[in-house]
C-alpha cells in the first residue's frame, strides 16, 4: 500500500475507509457474512452459528446487510412462517478482506502468544 504524503492524497483514501467502515464495521457482520458462506440459513440457525448474538442485534445486523445489498431475505409461508438468508453475489466482494483479516488476526494471535511465553 502507498502511503500517502500529503492531505490531498490522504482525503480519499479516509474518505474511503470511512465508508467501508460504516458498512463492516459491528462486532457481528463479518460473522453472519462468513457463516453464511457455506449457504443459506434460517434466522435460528444463523442465530446458532454466530456465537454470543443476540435475537434483537442479529435482527438488526440481518436488516443492515440487506440493505446493503450483501445479502437476501426469502419468506418462506407457513406455518410457521420460515426465514432464510443467503449471500449476495456482491458479498462475495468481501471475500479477500475477510481472507486478509483472517491471516492478520492468526498472525497477531500468535505474535501475543508469543510475547505471553516470553518470561519477564
Amino acid at each position: 500500500m502507498t502511503v500517502p504524503n500529503d492531505h490531498s492524497q490522504c482525503a480519499p483514501t479516509m474518505q474511503a475507509l470511512r465508508h467501508a467502515l460504516l458498512v463492516v464495521n459491528s462486532k457481528w457482520k463479518l460473522q453472519i457474512i462468513v457463516a453464511l458462506l457455506s449457504g443459506a440459513r434460517h434466522f435460528r440457525g444463523l442465530e446458532r452459528s454466530v456465537p454470543g448474538i443476540s435475537t434483537k442485534v442479529l435482527a438488526k445486523e440481518l436488516k443492515d446487510l440487506e440493505a446493503h445489498q450483501f445479502i437476501a431475505r426469502t419468506v418462506h409461508p407457513g406455518p410457521p412462517v420460515v426465514v432464510d438468508y443467503q449471500l449476495l453475489p456482491y458479498a462475495h466482494s468481501l471475500d479477500p478482506v475477510i481472507e486478509v483479516l483472517r491471516a492478520w488476526g492468526m498472525q497477531h494471535q500468535q505474535r501475543l502468544e508469543a510475547a505471553a511465553a516470553v518470561p519477564v
